[in-house]
């Protein structure tokens, strides 16, 4: 559902998981309290005790994890273009 793009209503009955409606609900439910996040962690946790996590490969962003008040301030950004625009007038 979530990777096609299809429309909830379109979800397909002989899959078994009721009307698309209901499933749209489920997720909602599931989001609200909180159950992907714990899954998550509890997946982060199995897989490092395991020892499968490569943490010199992970990434974090917004998306994930909110900087507080913006984040550090490093003063302003160096540009990476060489140099300005040609005038086009």
């Amino acid at each position: 559902m979530l990777h096609t793009g299809i429309q909830w209503e379109w979800l397909p009955q002989e899959l078994g998981f009721g009307s698309g409606m209901t499933c749209w609900r489920r997720l909602r439910d599931w989001h609200e309290a909180g159950v992907w996040d714990s899954l998550h962690q509890v997946l982060l946790t199995e897989l490092h005790r395991a020892g499968k996590l490569d943490w010199s490969r992970a990434v974090i962003d917004g998306s994930h994890r909110r900087a507080l008040r913006g984040g550090p301030k490093l003063g302003r950004a160096r540009s990476t273009v060489p140099g300005p625009a040609p005038s086009t007038t």
